[in-house]
């Protein structure tokens, strides 16, 4: 009985000191990405990363001509050694169910944000979606779809940012250069 005891406390001890050793590895991790961080990549996570609630009001339009509305969630994190911005995100409701991949990391050569994203759209799964950039304090991502058999000019802003929520509006292009709003998303954090 007394080998058995000790034989424990040996147990006990040596998981302590592999689970203080590993907490110590993922703390080093993370160091180790955030120093491997561009500034662009670390406003970014400073501005939209963490765990969200999201609010889909979709206008009516030619894509949905009885509007609609979604709610879910998204999860906005480092990824790659700290390289990318990553964002996970799920929602449902009568404009249907959407699972995203959205992938951004920051082109030092062409000085701008570039975009990667995946869906559940199994004819168009996942795509380089345009390039990204700061307008002051809202981010924007410029992209084009093919709509009726010709490129259409989309645009995506982030702004309204505070700690705790901001806006996403999905816009296509009108006439002479404006853009007429599809999409309005809030997330708000969790």
């Amino acid at each position: 009985m007394n080998r058995f005891l000790l034989l424990f406390r040996y147990l006990i001890t040596l998981l302590s000191v592999l689970t203080f050793a590993l907490a110590q590895q993922a703390e080093r991790t993370m160091t180790s990405a955030k120093s491997d961080s561009s500034p662009e990549i670390e406003r970014l996570v400073k501005t939209f990363g963490g765990e969200w609630k999201v609010v889909e009001n979709f206008e009516r339009s030619e894509f949905f001509p009885n509007g609609g509305a979604r709610k879910g969630t998204a999860r906005v994190s480092l990824g790659t050694g700290g390289t990318t911005l990553i964002e996970d995100y799920h929602s449902d409701g009568s404009a249907g169910r959407l699972d995203f991949l959205a992938v951004i990391w920051w082109d030092k050569d062409a000085k701008l944000y570039r975009f990667f994203t995946c869906a559940n759209d199994v004819n168009h799964a996942c795509e380089l979606r345009g390039t990204a950039h700061w307008e002051g304090e809202s981010f924007v991502n410029d992209y084009e779809e093919m709509v009726g058999g010709k490129k259409t000019k989309f645009q995506d802003s982030f702004s309204q940012t505070t700690p705790t929520s901001f806006t996403l509006v999905a816009a296509i292009s009108a006439v002479h250069g404006a853009t007429k709003p599809l999409i309005t998303t809030t997330y708000t954090r969790r």
